[in-house]
């Protein structure tokens, strides 16, 4: 394998309050701007919504030149709708959705936004040449709130799904220690992504949620990398302590780490780049949560499961100390105090090696 760092001895677990804390200010900033942008008077939602959960008008328009979303998009802004989504239809060669965001409110006004949404986008594209002659708008339809609101809620709940099934794995894998500071950093990194998209107000579409999912797996898969080592270290070191396992578990998948994360980033980057805007959002989101998601593995998932472990270490003993029983006291008439069985007794070692 191909090592980019060799004998490396960072220990990780040091500066694990520094790494919690930067972690916590940047959840608390994207919470902030979250509440402010929509407890302020006159301010916005917490989250630029796009046509799939706000509600807005569909255009399906198909060109008989070759163009592009970029020539459409200019072209429509040109037109005076700059504020238009243009996807492309993969099956259907020149076709291509204009989304159109809601402007008014209310199922009564849906029939007539979504003709005003016709006139507009047919207005901006007669730049380009007549209807029928250059182009040919063969649909129009309306996407409500509610139906916003549904995808968003089945959105949740598929995120949670997940969330849920990978703490079921790795407990069943691992144990629930290791499955819970994976959630809790795979929870991290949605959150911490979601606050850059309401601090920059970078629009959630559904492609947003996609790379949410994907950066789920993405984060989890860095994340037991770096446990499967740990569990290895420890049946091949099991005098050394958790603290010095963990430290050279995460030195030892480092080169790893970087490899892979490395080539991934330098992917999603070039979609940032070059992918246009169809796919900034899903890029975007990718970019952030890769970043984040590298982090996290290493500074948070860690010490989460170290902090644990030792946790149920210490309730172990304390449990076979209380079933020894008290320790007999010194004598009243100055005698010697008597062996005590607590001190004899050998004490139960957990499984999971030395901490």
């Amino acid at each position: 394998m191909i090592q980019v760092f060799t004998n490396v001895k960072f220990d990780w677990l040091a500066r694990r309050r520094l790494f919690i804390g930067l972690s916590t200010l940047l959840m608390l900033a994207g919470l902030a701007s979250a509440i402010v942008r929509q407890a302020v008077p006159g301010g916005t939602e917490p989250f630029n919504l796009g046509v799939d959960f706000k509600g807005g008008t569909v255009v399906t328009a198909k060109f008989l030149q070759p163009t592009t979303p970029e020539q459409i998009r200019e072209t429509l802004g040109k037109g005076g709708v700059p504020e238009a989504v243009i996807q492309p239809v993969t099956d259907k060669a020149g076709t291509f959705l204009i989304k159109l965001p809601l402007a008014g409110a209310g199922s009564e006004q849906s029939q007539v936004e979504v003709e005003q949404g016709r006139k507009k986008v047919g207005e901006a594209l007669n730049l380009i040449g007549p209807e029928k002659t250059a182009y040919e708008i063969i649909g129009t339809d309306a996407v409500g709130a509610v139906a916003g609101a549904q995808l968003r809620n089945k959105a949740i709940a598929a995120t949670f799904l997940a969330l849920v099934g990978i703490l079921v794995y790795i407990g069943y894998r691992f144990e629930w220690s290791y499955g819970g500071a994976a959630v809790i950093a795979v929870f991290h990194d949605v959150l911490v992504t979601l606050g850059f998209f309401s601090i920059f107000q970078w629009e959630v579409s559904l492609t947003v949620i996609a790379a949410l999912l994907t950066l789920v797996g993405f984060s989890v898969n860095d994340t037991i990398v770096v446990f499967d080592r740990i569990r290895e270290n420890r049946r091949l070191h099991r005098r050394d302590s958790l603290y010095k396992i963990t430290n050279d578990s995460i030195n030892q998948t480092l080169s790893r780490t970087a490899i892979t994360n490395g080539l991934v980033f330098l992917s999603v980057l070039a979609m940032v780049l070059f992918g246009g805007e169809v796919l900034r959002g899903f890029s975007l989101a990718l970019t952030v949560g890769v970043i984040f998601g590298t982090y996290s593995s290493v500074a948070v998932a860690s010490p989460i499961m170290v902090w644990w472990e030792q946790r149920l270490e210490a309730s172990d003993r304390a449990a076979v100390l209380g079933a020894a029983g008290p320790a007999p006291t010194r004598s009243r008439t100055g005698g010697k105090t008597p062996n005590r069985v607590a001190a004899t007794r050998p004490v139960a070692k957990r499984s999971r090696g030395a901490v």
